[in-house]
């Protein structure tokens, strides 16, 4: 199966943004979800979290560098948002409706994932069994995003889209990749 890229965007801000491509790609095969983040340029200018040794479910991770993506059941309001911090903590978030009923996902106990770091380049993969969470043949709506803080501090919010007047991931309208088993028909990404 074809693997589709990616490039997220940022959210139009007054601060300054750090020099960046956040680039990647994603695949699905069967309940197979797998997902890989390229962040390149100027790396300097990003606080990056240092990998753990230790990595454990962790909340409020979107308070710093962060890359995150969503998933949603098609036709319906409930979703998944999963953070994933280049220190190796992640969560995994369930709502029942637009940022309602937000509890963790505990039908994951862990996240691994891998993150390779460069002067130039962070790159973060994920490969996920979604059958936990959900039936084989279910019908999927896809958000990707990240969150960049610099090393001054100043965040910066990063979509495939930006649909709101402020920063705000959990817009459904924002979740513009739909996939039943595979993505590559796919026509809203690399623009």
């Amino acid at each position: 199966m074809n693997e589709v890229n990616f490039i997220l965007k940022p959210f139009p801000s007054s601060a300054p943004l750090p020099e960046i491509q956040i680039t990647g790609k994603v695949q699905r095969k069967s309940n197979i979800f797998s997902i890989c983040y390229q962040v390149s340029g100027n790396i300097a200018q990003i606080y990056v979290p240092a990998p753990k040794t230790v990595i454990s479910r962790q909340r409020e991770l979107w308070e710093t560098t962060c890359l995150e993506f969503f998933l949603g059941i098609k036709n319906s309001p409930r979703y998944w948002e999963f953070n994933l911090s280049p220190s190796g903590d992640w969560n995994i978030y369930r709502f029942t409706d637009y940022r309602q009923g937000m509890e963790e996902e505990k039908a994951i106990a862990s996240l691994p994932f891998q993150v390779n770091q460069e002067s130039h380049l962070f790159q973060l993969d994920l490969e996920l069994d979604l059958a936990p969470m959900m039936e084989l043949d279910t019908e999927l709506d896809l958000g990707i995003t990240a969150v960049i803080q610099s090393q001054q501090g100043e965040i910066s919010y990063w979509g495939l889209t930006h649909c709101g007047t402020q920063p705000d991931f959990h817009l459904r309208d924002s979740f513009v990749v739909s996939t039943l088993v595979s993505l590559p028909q796919v026509s809203h990404l690399d623009g």
